[in-house]
């Protein structure tokens, strides 16, 4: 009986189309079903009077992101489609931003860190820098540390290393908690990436490879799919009420999303947690912020656990507001699940009033808000979703399959990518004709 697809995915974030496009480069025929409206997932960005603003995603990295990289090449693009964003991270404390996190300059600075703690961090970093070699982006269950918590791998230093540097990452842009966020999968990236000062910006929107892709594959917007079974010649996808046959299904969703549209996926889809992410947007008459180049400011939570920072937006890159205008984006910090079901004029009234202690002048200047929610936002590894991936990595090769960010427990848009990358590699290698294709 002929299948009525080839190859199906589900979701038409970065990763699904990312995957899309690898297998059509293998001769494969793919479709992608989206159930919104538009492209990109976590890496949408909106227009709107004048203002580019990116919902999810932020930035990329000029190390640290080779899938990212090779991807862009086979497209066409190239660095000047993601410029630099020049200026720096700060972290604030005790009144004031400090420039330099993530930064050689910020052990000069402080960065936010006491000597002492900037002793302890260098610590840190030498040893860090001894076994870089095993802590493997690719393999984040092996990394020395093991399934030890980014809290419990912190109690070998000094406070200020959790309280006003790892903490305040992993809050701010990851949403993780640090009691159950495993440490090996943060190291692992954050000696991928290197220095801040070497992250980029998409220049037209951080949306850019996600509408790129798009172009390149078949993609249905605003179908929904409801459940995916697999089957003895393949799986069946149910889609708008109706029922697909594929070759191939591939769900390139949040795995709690995968796990409700498919009753067979494997333990370590299960053990996958998110968290959530919640965020304001403020479109302002004039440009506002700190003093210096900084052009975000980390909040720990010890200086306030509802608030995790905010961005200046036209100083991530100027095209992004009209001429003399200015764009904050406020990011909610450990209580983003309280706010997933306010109203948007309860989270814009938490987070403007939050933000007012850092950028006295916000509410006055902002003009319109735009309310961002992520029930499913980042992956978060955690012990139980390390010990289950090894027999994820090597189960054998059938008709569903997964990708996204969380497979390989890295909570980035090169996770994404990565993960795409790995995928059309086992579904090509069980299919010996594509492999003598390619």
């Amino acid at each position: 009986m002929t299948a009525d697809l080839d190859v199906a995915i589900v979701g038409a974030g970065v990763a699904g189309l990312s995957l899309a496009f690898r297998l059509r480069q293998a001769g494969r025929s793919v479709h992608v079903f989206e159930s919104t409206a538009h492209v990109g997932g976590r890496m949408r960005s909106v227009r709107r009077e004048g203002y580019l603003i990116d919902t999810g995603a932020e930035m990329i990295g000029t190390h640290g992101y080779p899938a990212t990289w090779r991807l862009m090449r086979d497209l066409g693009m190239s660095e000047e489609d993601t410029p630099l964003i020049g200026g720096d991270l700060a972290m604030w404390r005790e009144g004031q931003a400090h420039p330099y996190v993530g930064d050689p300059r910020g052990m000069v600075s402080g960065a936010g860190l006491t000597a002492a703690g900037r002793v302890s961090l260098a610590k840190l970093m030498a040893s860090a820098a001894v076994r870089k070699r095993s802590f493997d982006v690719d393999r984040p269950e092996h990394t020395p540390l093991g399934v030890t918590t980014v809290r419990e791998f912190a109690r070998r230093y000094h406070p200020d290393v959790h309280d006003y540097l790892l903490q305040p990452l992993c809050g701010g842009f990851f949403g993780w908690d640090t009691d159950r966020a495993a440490a090996g999968p943060l190291l692992s990236h954050l000696l991928a990436v290197g220095p801040t000062k070497s992250f980029r910006t998409w220049r037209d929107g951080m949306d850019t490879l996600a509408r790129t892709l798009a172009s390149r594959v078949e993609v249905s917007t605003g179908v929904a799919v409801q459940e995916v079974t697999q089957t003895p010649e393949g799986a069946r996808v149910t889609v708008d009420g109706a029922a697909l046959t594929a070759r191939q299904v591939v769900l390139c969703v949040p795995a709690p999303v995968a796990v409700d549209l498919h009753s067979g996926a494997p333990d370590f889809v299960r053990a996958c947690e998110f968290q959530p992410m919640v965020k304001v947007v403020c479109l302002l008459d004039r440009p506002i912020g700190v003093g210096g180049a900084s052009w975000a400011v980390e909040v720990p939570a010890v200086e306030n656990p509802a608030f995790a920072g905010f961005i200046l937006d036209d100083r991530k890159h100027p095209d992004r507001v009209p001429p003399g205008r200015g764009m904050v984006t406020l990011f909610a910090g450990a209580d983003a699940s309280r706010l997933l079901d306010l109203s948007n004029d309860q989270v814009v009234d938490t987070l403007v009033r939050q933000a007012g202690r850092y950028l006295p002048d916000l509410a006055a200047a902002c003009r319109v808000s735009v309310v961002v929610r992520f029930r499913h936002g980042l992956p978060m590894p955690t012990a139980a979703s390390l010990a289950a991936r090894a027999a994820f990595v090597r189960r054998p090769v059938s008709s569903i399959d997964y990708a996204g960010d969380w497979c390989v427990q890295r909570p980035s848009s090169e996770g994404a990518v990565r993960s795409a990358e790995l995928v059309a590699r086992r579904i090509m290698a069980d299919n010996p004709l594509a492999v003598l294709r390619g």
